[in-house]
């Protein structure tokens, strides 16, 4: 409150307060003398001289001030200026009392900061405390895992126990789902049975394609690079019956499931096994069995063919053949085999599988994977028998291929325009016996291995491995003079396509007719095209 010349006594304990009072005394004193009513501080004057009581007041504050009378109109004032200066005292108590609590509101805040900090702190060093002791104690937990894993599978094993006893004990619960075992028991009595030695070769052989012998020699050579070792919780698959599945299922193309429930085996090991098969016959069989002729074997085939034929310098026979394929789900206009579906009557999607043979029947040179819609001249010039003739690989010899190929100094083929001549059909005629070769072998093949008659189950990016171990073990079955049961070979449908340019080397356009004519001339053309 301020005094009517704008200044504000001071407010406080002891002398201060004797200043308030005196303040206030004077100013209520001087408004007291100019006013012509008895003060009231009550409220409004009320009939009957009477006025409204406080609640808690006193009588003596409560009694109306008499007119004239100095001495109540004092103590009234002194009543009232106590009460304010009580009021001032309890806020500025009130103030200290926040302020107190506000410092130690703070100082507990940062108490409870600082704690949290050093609890931190201390899990931290905990935790690199554990790190240090768990990377000291890594070598001695390694050398004691196999007892621990033991003791895992043991208690495993207890625990399945306690299952079954509790729920053949008791109903299964709505909801409750029975622990199921990660193994599941199938049969192997087939191959048990195949695997025996009394198991009798003729049955043997037409259920793998080959004897017994060829097919230990086999085992033997894949041991190293398809054997796995045992483990706590399973025994591995030995490393003959990793084969024979690979094997029975090329030879008989049957689906998974049925290689699974012959074998006792997943669906899924199966088909893994099939491709560990394959990949494991490419890495290390083929450079065996299936390579291209050096020198001296150059010249042996040379001698062969043209002892059986009279073509000199021939050291192959050429030729290509489509496997059916499950429509791709990437450029599949690519691997459409138009003229197989005209001739069908059914959409056909295949692969390429180009081979040279050699007079044994044997595959040299292998070039698979190709779209089936490419026609076979443009596969030729994307293999690497082409870049091997460009090299000066071939040792001054050729190969001889169908019509379906151009003429080449390294590819011998047959004339193709009208009104030949008998020099000209001769030469067809001998020509043609040595491609039989090829077609022949392909026909064999497709035969032996049954997988690649029909669309396989094999993923596109996967099929050149399985194709190739089928011609590496073709090469070892022929090799072996392993023979094929009598069975109805497979008839090839693989339509030939002229090549844009037939002709694509003068030299050896005039080579073929100096062929042609010698064969004539020496008696080793045939009187079949008479």
């Amino acid at each position: 409150m301020r005094s009517p010349s704008g200044a504000r006594p001071s407010s406080g304990g002891g002398a201060a307060a004797d200043d308030d009072f005196a303040f206030y005394y004077s100013f209520f004193q001087d408004a007291a003398a100019a006013s012509p009513l008895p003060l009231a501080l009550d409220g409004a004057a009320m009939p009957n001289n009477r006025r409204r009581k406080r609640g808690g007041d006193d009588d003596s504050a409560a009694e109306p001030i008499k007119d004239g009378s100095n001495n109540g109109r004092k103590r009234s004032i002194a009543t009232i200026i106590t009460s304010l200066a009580a009021l001032e005292a309890e806020d500025h108590a009130d103030s200290a009392g926040a302020a107190d609590a506000s410092r130690r509101e703070l100082a507990l805040l940062e108490s409870n900061a600082d704690n949290k900090s050093q609890a931190m702190m201390d899990y931290f060093a905990k935790m690199e405390g554990s790190f240090d002791a768990d990377a000291d104690s890594e070598a001695a937990e390694a050398r004691s895992g196999l007892s621990a894993s033991a003791a895992a599978v043991a208690v495993v094993a207890a625990e399945e126990a306690a299952t079954n006893t509790a729920a053949s004990a008791s109903p299964p619960r709505a909801g409750h789902h029975q622990r199921r075992l990660w193994v599941k028991d199938r049969s192997q009595a087939w191959w048990d049975q195949c695997n025996s030695p009394d198991f009798p070769e003729a049955e043997f052989r037409r259920a793998f394609r080959m004897g017994r012998e060829t097919f230990d020699m086999i085992c033997e050579a894949l041991g190293s690079a398809v054997a796995k070792e045992d483990t706590m919780l399973r025994a591995a698959i030995p490393v003959r019956q990793r084969v024979a599945v690979c094997i029975w299922r090329l030879a008989t193309g049957e689906p998974l499931r049925l290689v699974s429930k012959r074998f006792g085996l997943g669906i899924s090991t199966c088909h893994k096994l099939v491709l560990e098969v394959c990949g494991a016959i490419k890495s290390v069989l083929m450079p065996r069995f299936l390579q291209w002729p050096d020198e001296a074997a150059a010249g042996r085939f040379k001698e062969g063919f043209e002892r059986s034929f009279g073509v000199p310098g021939v050291i192959g026979a050429m030729y290509t053949t489509h496997i059916p394929i499950i429509a791709p789900k990437i450029s599949v206009a690519a691997y459409f085999n138009r003229r197989h579906t005209e001739r069908n009557q059914k959409t056909s999607y295949s692969i390429t599988l180009q081979g040279v043979v050699g007079p044994d029947r044997a595959f040299t040179d292998v070039c698979i994977g190709w779209p089936g819609s490419m026609p076979d001249d443009q596969v030729l010039e994307k293999s690497m028998l082409h870049q091997r003739a460009a090299a000066g690989m071939m040792h001054d010899a050729c190969l001889v291929g169908g019509a379906s190929y151009p003429l080449m100094d390294w590819v011998l083929v047959p004339y193709t325009h009208q009104n030949l001549t008998w020099t000209q059909h001769a030469f067809n005629e001998k020509v043609g016996d040595i491609r039989n070769v090829a077609v022949e072998a392909f026909a064999r093949l497709k035969t032996r291995w049954a997988c690649l008659q029909k669309r396989t189950e094999v993923k596109l990016q996967d099929l050149p491995v399985v194709l190739g171990a089928c011609c590496v073990l073709h090469n070892i079955c022929e090799m072996r003079r392993e023979e094929l049961e009598p069975e109805v070979p497979f008839a090839l449908f693989d339509d030939a396509t002229t090549p844009e340019t037939p002709v694509r080397s003068e030299t050896a356009k005039q080579e073929r007719d100096s062929i042609a004519h010698n064969l004539l001339h020496r008696g080793f053309a045939g009187t079949t095209f008479f």
